[in-house]
């Protein structure tokens, strides 16, 4: 019994990490930051792949004046692997792919980019979250914007879309979901 009773804690536990990832990844996408704060564990560290390397409290603080003037967004994960050292301790590792509209030098682009998470995570006081983050940059792919929702076959009037949008004008938060 206590071997059925373990698997399901460790089933548990993953989903508790998985939850924390997505999470993040939906505060990124809409400008929350404290969202993604609250993936994090106080001291924790972050190795951005370069871009970024210091603790996560300076991390949030650099991405809460970014995030809320950042063009459009969508991470996605996959490839999610978690392992279990002991009841609080783990490591993660995914992919995740990014969309996102940008504009540099007065030209707007999307840019597709695959990069990979490796997470050290720890559970104090029954919450899973990251001690120490390093992201490796996998590729990158550029394109013009052009969208024309299917040349007009998903939305011949584009005005009538309702659009994807930073907290607290994304229809998350305006549906219940997310913080207030």
């Amino acid at each position: 019994m206590a071997e059925y009773d373990d698997a399901i804690q460790a089933l548990l536990d993953k989903k508790a990490i998985e939850e924390v990832l997505v999470k993040y990844c939906r505060g990124a996408d809409r400008g929350d930051a404290d969202l993604i704060a609250e993936a994090y564990h106080p001291a924790a560290t972050e190795d951005h792949g370069g871009t970024f390397l210091g603790s996560a409290a300076d991390y949030l603080e650099m991405i809460r004046k970014v995030l809320p003037s950042a063009g459009r967004m969508s991470h996605a994960i996959t490839n999610m692997l978690i392992e279990l050292e002991d009841s609080t301790h783990a490591t993660s590792e995914c992919y995740i792919m990014t969309f996102s509209r940008r504009e540099a030098k007065g030209e707007a682009f999307d840019s597709l980019t695959m990069a990979r998470l490796i997470d050290k995570f720890e559970k104090r006081g029954g919450k899973w979250a990251i001690v120490h983050r390093r992201l490796a940059w996998e590729w990158n792919h550029e394109m013009p914007t052009r969208e024309t929702w299917g040349r007009g076959m998903i939305a011949p009037d584009v005005s009538k879309l309702i659009r994807g949008g930073k907290k607290p004008n994304d229809i998350l938060y305006n549906f219940g979901f997310g913080r207030e």
